[in-house]
């Protein structure tokens, strides 16, 4: 199924079903009055999250919706019936903006999750409703309102703890699939990853975090190089970044630190706040360089990458793994699995519910009145 995470709909609400003008007709009954009912309520549209939605496609081929209208009132007291509602179901981690007014309408971050997206048009009054002791034969009644209608911007932000962040080829997929249940295509070509896989990363009994690798990013990638800026708000939601580095690029003329920094680079442009979250270095492919020559090359990395002055570049942490090894990648997946406690809010409190005796029958209420007779007692005339 292809990968969708973005789409533009168009949705509109029913009409509210007329009210009717009706007087009751029977034989033998002079003056039957006014029985004109009420309009039926027009449908409207609603969105649902919903976990077993992977993606907007659906939302790519149908486009538009519209609810049905509410039906016309009827004589004889009958009420028009409303019209069903209408409902999307979309990917948990959705956002629904309008597209007119730029306005968030929801952010649908949990399981059957609801949002109002169109409303439907109330019904209109039937004579019925008019009736009075001064109008007996009323002949008033009022249409049925229009429906809202909306061009909405449905954007997928997947959710996810940790987000993984490097150039094409640094080995993001290769240790997604090293730590967690994910299988991502992995191959020797840039761009092998053309779409967000998320994996849960299971580091003890019922202790797990959720990992989300995107599309490599290179430099650039503001003006539209690669694949652009196109999948960065998968990493918006995530409370941790892993900058994944290749040590050992296949081009000799490469520089990890250079497109080190380009890509922190990238990320600035795109969004700060997203810069400024909790970043972690993690070096791969220390298995493709030898053990006397690992610290040094690892030390040289770290210092040229800090760099100095308006230049530097701070460093939270660093981690050197191979993620096709998987050598150092138990210690990373504790580490952050620790990270992730320590800023986990804690959970509600149980609610104290205290439970107060009725109150007195006999007592009197807010304005001065009696709750009532007390059993036994008579009721004054």
């Amino acid at each position: 199924m292809k990968f969708i995470d973005e789409a533009y709909i168009e949705v509109t609400a029913g009409n509210g079903g007329s009210g009717v003008v009706s007087f009751r007709r029977e034989k033998f009954v002079p003056r039957g009055g006014p029985d004109g009912g009420d309009g039926g309520r027009g449908g409207s549209i609603r969105a649902v999250a919903d976990r077993n939605v992977n993606t907007l496609v659906d939302y790519r081929f149908q486009r538009r919706f519209v609810a049905k209208n509410g039906e016309r009132g009827r004589g004889s007291d009958q009420y028009g019936a409303a019209a069903d509602d209408i409902v999307l179901r979309v990917p948990v981690g959705t956002q629904i903006h309008d597209e007119d007014t730029g306005e968030l309408i929801a952010d649908l971050t949990r399981h059957e999750q609801e949002a109002l997206l169109a409303r439907g048009g109330e019904g209109g009054l039937g004579n019925i409703r008019f009736k009075s002791s001064t109008n007996r034969a009323p002949r008033q009644c009022t249409p049925g309102r229009e429906g809202e209608h909306r061009r909405l911007r449905l954007e997928l932000k997947v959710l996810a703890d940790v987000g993984l962040l490097g150039l094409p080829n640094a080995g993001k997929s290769t240790f997604i699939a090293a730590v967690s249940n994910a299988r991502p295509k992995i191959a020797d070509y840039p761009f092998t990853t053309l779409h967000p896989n998320l994996g849960v990363v299971r580091v003890g009994a019922g202790k797990s975090f959720v990992v989300a690798d995107i599309p490599g990013l290179i430099e650039g990638a503001a003006e539209g190089a690669g694949l652009g800026h196109q999948f960065l708000r998968h990493l918006q939601r995530t409370r941790l970044l892993l900058h994944l580095v290749d040590l050992m690029p296949f081009d000799p003329e490469a520089d990890p630190v250079r497109d080190a920094r380009a890509i922190v680079r990238e990320l600035r442009k795109y969004d700060t706040a997203l810069a400024e979250k909790p970043r972690w270095l993690v070096l791969n492919k220390i298995d493709m360089i030898s053990a006397e020559e690992r610290e040094a090359r690892i030390a040289d990395f770290v210092k040229r990458y800090r760099g100095r002055g308006r230049h530097a570049m701070p460093v939270e942490r660093v981690f050197a793994i191979s993620a096709l090894t998987r050598e150092g990648c138990e210690p990373l997946c504790l580490s952050i699995n620790e990270y992730l406690e320590s800023i986990r809010e804690p959970e509600p409190s149980a609610i104290d519910v205290r439970f107060e005796p009725a109150p007195d029958p006999g007592s009197h209420g807010p304005r001065g009145e009696r709750g009532g007779d007390a059993p036994g007692e008579a009721a004054h005339g």
